[in-house]
């Protein structure tokens, strides 16, 4: 099969290519994946886990990539819940070779089935932004209805689908970004915008959750917007700055397949839209790392040439 590897951290982008790797093995409780579509963090190649596995060993050369959705093309011992031929999607895990892959091996409970209804390009673009949006606002920021949220990143892969869920909870929103995301933002339910090259990030006022996705000096002035009893979440860094009366938190987004059934669910009735930018067949996702105009929305890369015109099975012809 064919996978976009990496093999030496010091070339970063430099070591990518396109490479003939081996059929991936099942291990007990995994299926392998044929890979419809796929996505990535552009800092891929900055986490330890792209380049050693959790004993601490060198895995090179590593498929990166950590979103899928596809059709489930094997099962190995032991494995439940899913079927072969069976659509679905969800996470890799983070220290085993990703998605960027005609095949992959993963974790049957990192899977959730995927209505035939919805496309594999959408479908790809949910798995990251979706679950780290739910557990930062619900499962670690303790949203509620009626409380203010601010979201940083308001218009982008996590910030988008934080502000759709956020207002469905009838939360108030703020979000922040840049002048060109206004219109964007505001179409998603964006109750205030905040353009931090242009306007004070203290104008936004309090809220009862911060959700930061930029780190650094904006995490740090976060800090005081949060209302006493409060929580500022980020997924960038751990805070060094805590507010006066509240809770800080930093995590990394956990598998969980019931939500991301509920999102699949979502998602299929028209309340939650990702915002899907470029799509790039599998030769052209080295490409799609490297860093360059911004440009709105998260690139999926599809790796089945026409995968939604094409009959949905696991034979690998």
């Amino acid at each position: 099969m064919q996978a976009i590897t990496v093999r030496d951290r010091d070339a970063g982008l430099a070591g990518m290519s396109l490479t003939d790797m081996p059929y991936p093995h099942a291990a007990e409780n995994d299926v392998i994946v044929r890979v419809h579509a796929a996505g990535f963090t552009p800092g891929e190649l900055d986490w330890p886990a792209t380049w050693t596995d959790r004993a601490g060993r060198d895995r090179t050369p590593s498929v990166p990539g950590h979103e899928l959705s596809g059709v489930v093309a094997e099962l190995g011992y032991g494995t439940t819940g899913l079927s072969v031929g069976q659509r679905v999607f969800g996470l890799a895990d983070w220290a085993r070779d990703g998605a960027l892959a005609e095949y992959t091996a993963v974790e049957a409970r990192n899977l959730a089935p995927l209505p035939a209804d919805i496309d594999h390009t959408v479908a790809a673009a949910l798995p990251i932004s979706g679950l780290t949006a739910w557990q930062g606002l619900f499962d670690h920021g303790r949203l509620t209805t009626g409380q203010t949220v601010l979201i940083h990143g308001a218009a982008g892969g996590v910030g988008s689908i934080a502000v759709q869920l956020a207002r469905e909870a009838g939360a108030r929103v703020i979000g922040t970004g840049r002048a060109r995301d206004r219109d964007r933002a505001r179409a998603l339910g964006v109750d205030t915008f905040i353009d931090l090259q242009a306007e004070k990030l203290e104008d936004a006022g309090e809220a009862d959750v911060v959700f930061d996705v930029l780190g650094g000096d904006i995490l740090d002035r976060s800090a005081a917007l949060v209302r006493a009893g409060g929580t500022l979440v980020s997924i960038v860094m751990p805070p060094k700055v805590r507010p006066k009366d509240g809770r800080a938190v930093f995590f990394v987004v956990e598998p969980d397949r019931a939500r991301l059934a509920d999102l699949a669910t979502r998602l299929r009735d028209g309340r939650l839209k990702p915002v899907v930018g470029a799509v790039r067949p599998l030769a052209e996702a080295a490409a799609a790392f490297t860093p360059g105009k911004r440009t709105p929305g998260k690139t999926i890369i599809r790796v089945t040439e026409d995968a939604s015109r094409k009959t949905e099975s696991g034979d690998p012809s």
